[in-house]
């Protein structure tokens, strides 16, 4: 996990574009909302896998929004059954769980189908937020962390030295 941080604290510092890191942390903020207990959140997992983004922004944000779905699945139960006794779409959710496998993606149930409705509509505000957190980080934090004591205490123990010599930030 430490060597994930350091990663995403390097990207974060070179000229990695700052979409890529917005875009892994808005696709695992999604997916962190999601239940895991379903074949919908290992296919969406996998498929975001190909696409590129920052990879341990991605993880470290499924871990992240993961503790913050726990709190909401009472809104992604009513949001979910909202979408799901849709009366025009009965026909399509039937076709739906003919096909083979699809019942597998749970998405009939409410946390799941409200959680991923959630998760689309949320996308775009956390991808934004995101860029623009990192544009504020590389322009005021790194300087900033440069010149503090606590880089300078970081440099002096080994172990840390060597985690903030990957990252870029050995003053």
């Amino acid at each position: 996990m430490i060597s994930f941080i350091a990663k995403l604290l390097k990207a974060l510092n070179v000229n990695t574009n700052p979409g890529e890191i917005a875009h892994g942390i808005a696709c695992g903020f999604l997916l962190g909302l999601m239940p895991k207990s379903s074949l919908l959140w290992y296919l969406i997992f996998i498929f975001v896998l190909f696409i590129k983004i920052n990879k341990p922004a991605y993880l470290i944000m499924i871990v992240l929004g993961s503790s913050v779905a726990v709190l909401l699945d009472p809104l992604f139960d009513s949001v979910g059954y909202a979408v799901l006794t849709v009366p025009s779409l009965y026909g399509f959710y039937a076709r739906l769980i003919d096909i083979p496998f699809v019942y597998f993606t749970r998405f009939n149930n409410t946390v799941v189908m409200g959680s991923l409705v959630c998760g689309i509509i949320l996308y775009v505000p956390v991808y934004v937020i995101a860029r623009i957190l990192v544009k504020l980080w590389r322009r005021y934090g790194v300087p900033a962390m440069r010149h503090s004591k606590i880089i300078k205490i970081v440099n002096q123990v080994p172990i840390l030295s060597k985690i903030a010599h990957e990252v870029g930030e050995r003053v």
